[in-house]
């Protein structure tokens, strides 16, 4: 599933190609992709033209003169720039043809993306967005508030660390190399998280994330390149993917389980 470091990096490319071009055609091969009502979502981005393009967490948001275009990747959602010309693939989703006859295509192997327009004054009070947490480079983004937000948690801090109310952005890639960076196991529970392992956490995550942002994101199966953005950081993973590989620490074998449902990459000897 694309993070933040891969969302981040999508809509730092998108921003160089479509911005200020208008769109003439709206095309819609798969309902569900769109939350809004269908034909509003068409009238309303036709003749319309994105003016910026922001984030928060894993949501992009492409902002229009009057609205703001919603859209969140899931496991498998890329975008490609094409010509119209070219031929529609089979997961090219949602397509939108801008009048330099070029298209902003939207492809999701799985569909599991999700698309919404609201208006600019909804933004904040939209669910999705409002229940989002802190931000990894946010300044309230602290030791304390962690530990407050961790407090009389009596699940494993890796289930804390991919909740979206806690840390907007953040999922299982990068929660596995946060708390390898961060010496701590993620099997402990959140209610036994020190002041200084959440000091720890913050520091581990912001140095993670920016430098996962420097260098593409990380290109994984679900994440692969697309807008001609390839990934660099696979490069500087530490845990995640590296089953009975040895720690580049202690040499002793990384070790995969399941949290919650997701695979798990520690060091049980660094990550005691």
């Amino acid at each position: 599933m694309p993070e933040i470091a891969e969302v981040e990096t999508v809509r730092n490319t998108l921003k160089k190609q479509i911005l200020y071009k208008k769109i003439k055609k709206v095309e819609i091969f798969y309902d569900k992709i769109i939350e809004s009502d269908l034909k509003d979502f068409k009238n309303n981005l036709i003749n319309n033209e994105f003016i910026d393009i922001k984030r928060k967490g894993k949501w992009l948001i492409f902002e229009l003169h009057n609205y703001y275009l919603l859209s969140h990747l899931r496991m498998e959602g890329k975008y490609f720039l094409k010509n119209s010309n070219e031929p529609k693939e089979k997961h090219e989703h949602i397509i939108f043809t801008f009048a330099d006859n070029s298209d902003l295509r939207y492809h999701d192997t799985r569909k599991f993306g999700r698309m919404n327009l609201i208006k600019k004054e909804d933004l904040e009070n939209c669910p999705a967005i409002k229940k989002q947490g802190e931000e990894p480079f946010s300044e309230n983004l602290t030791k304390e508030y962690l530990k407050s937000k961790f407090k009389d948690k009596q699940v494993p801090i890796k289930t804390l660390l991919l909740d979206q109310t806690i840390i907007s952005g953040l999922g299982n890639i990068y929660a596995n190399e946060v708390l390898f960076a961060s010496k701590i196991n993620p099997l402990k529970l959140g209610q036994d998280i020190s002041l200084k392992e959440c000091a720890n956490i913050v520091r581990a995550t912001n140095d993670i994330i920016k430098q996962a942002i420097e260098m593409g994101g990380t290109t994984i199966k679900s994440y692969t390149s697309s807008l001609g953005v390839t990934g660099r950081f696979q490069q500087k993973l530490k845990v995640h993917k590296k089953e009975n590989e040895p720690c580049s620490v202690c040499k002793n074998p990384i070790q995969k389980i399941k949290i919650g449902g997701r695979s798990t990459y520690f060091c049980a000897h660094c990550q005691k």
